[in-house]
């Protein structure tokens, strides 16, 4: 399999998981909106929701990653600045989740 097509598969598989998890998201972000801070912390102590809401973080990045990548491949035309650029991108999209999971699961 060519690996633009493992890409496109990868941006439509992500998609599609994408939308539970923000619907999901959205409706808990709508109850915890007007919340004090023990009750958000409350509502990321709870299983369910740690879990969900780091799978949500990643398969975003994940998806963030593949589609910013694919904005560098058409519009950066020098292969050294564009690798660089897609190098950095993988980086931050294994960091930023990474540190976010942790921080969650250390709110207990």
């Amino acid at each position: 399999m060519h690996p633009s097509t493992k890409k496109w598969l990868f941006l439509k598989y992500s998609s599609i998981i994408l939308i539970p998890l923000m619907i999901w998201f959205i409706i808990n972000l709508a109850s915890i909106y007007d919340a004090d801070y023990a009750e958000v912390v409350n509502f990321f102590i709870k299983q369910p929701s740690k879990i969900l809401f780091s799978i949500f973080i990643v398969i975003s990045y994940f998806f963030s990653a593949l589609t910013i990548s694919e904005i560098f491949e058409d519009y950066i035309h020098d292969e050294k600045i564009k690798n660089v650029a897609n190098k950095m991108l993988n980086i931050f999209a294994i960091i930023i989740p990474l540190l976010t999971i942790i921080g969650i699961f250390n709110l207990s």
